[in-house]
């Protein structure tokens, strides 16, 4: 089945269209994570649960990228290689937990364009995704997206403007925020639908002032549920994760 996403593919963005990305996954949660993170970093986006979705999907329209997962059950992600780059010139990264070296090399050979081993760092990603378009770009095409340039992340009632260092609602008015405050929202925006325990949030957000304990990251939290949540005792997009830490929900599912 394809899944429909927001925005579509090809949607313009600040007057420019954003290069479109499918990602071919048949484990969901891997499907939508992969998916959130790629639109966070200015890519439209996707989401088919296999070879038949992606094919259906291609019949509409053609995406500048595919993220292909080697192992499915429906059909396995090298038949879908061997396919594609039979009858189209669509780039393709594969992404895999369980593929041998023969796999990969297979992959390679039939005309995937990269490869990465599944689960893998989002940002690493996210510059192999622009590498292989840079590669491959041709004329006239929708410029590759570069990092956090005029990035802007939903955060509930809020945006959080990367470039800008600040939150902003939707009518560009400024809500004050601290920097430890700005490095937890980052944290969160850089791993969506991943939950983070109080430790690892330490870690991403860099915090070494000396109240950075694990209880001083709820204090965090509360303060910043307050500025973004449209209900902070009933929050929606920060969710706690009971004996671990914290969620961002972008779509506050």
């Amino acid at each position: 089945m394809t899944i429909p996403d927001s925005p579509a593919l090809g949607t313009a963005r600040g007057g420019a269209v954003m290069p479109s990305i499918a990602v071919v996954d048949d484990e969901a949660a891997t499907r939508e994570m992969v998916g959130d993170y790629l639109k966070l970093h200015g890519f439209s986006v996707v989401l088919c649960d296999g070879g038949r979705a992606l094919r259906e999907h291609l019949v509409r329209q053609s995406p500048d990228l595919i993220v292909l997962d080697l192992n499915m059950p429906e059909e396995d992600g090298l038949s879908i290689v061997r396919d594609l780059k039979a009858r189209t010139a669509i780039p393709i990264i594969m992404l895999t937990a369980t593929a041998s070296a023969i796999d990969r090399v297979v992959g390679l050979e039939l005309g995937a364009d990269d490869y990465l081993p599944k689960p893998c760092e989002l940002r690493e990603l996210v510059a192999r995704v622009r590498s292989v378009l840079r590669r491959v770009q041709a004329p006239g095409a929708a410029p590759v997206p570069s990092p956090d340039v005029g990035r802007r992340i939903r955060f509930g009632t809020k945006w959080l403007e990367l470039d800008a260092l600040r939150l902003s609602d939707d009518a560009g008015l400024e809500q004050a925020l601290t920097r430890s405050e700005f490095d937890l929202l980052k944290a969160f925006a850089d791993n969506p639908r991943r939950a983070l325990s109080r430790e690892r949030l330490l870690d991403l957000a860099d915090a070494r002032d000396p109240d950075a304990f694990d209880r001083a990251i709820d204090v965090r939290i509360n303060r910043i549920r307050k500025k973004v949540e449209p209900d902070p005792g009933n929050p929606r997009y920060i969710r706690t994760v009971r004996g671990l830490g914290y969620i961002f929900r972008p779509e506050g599912d």
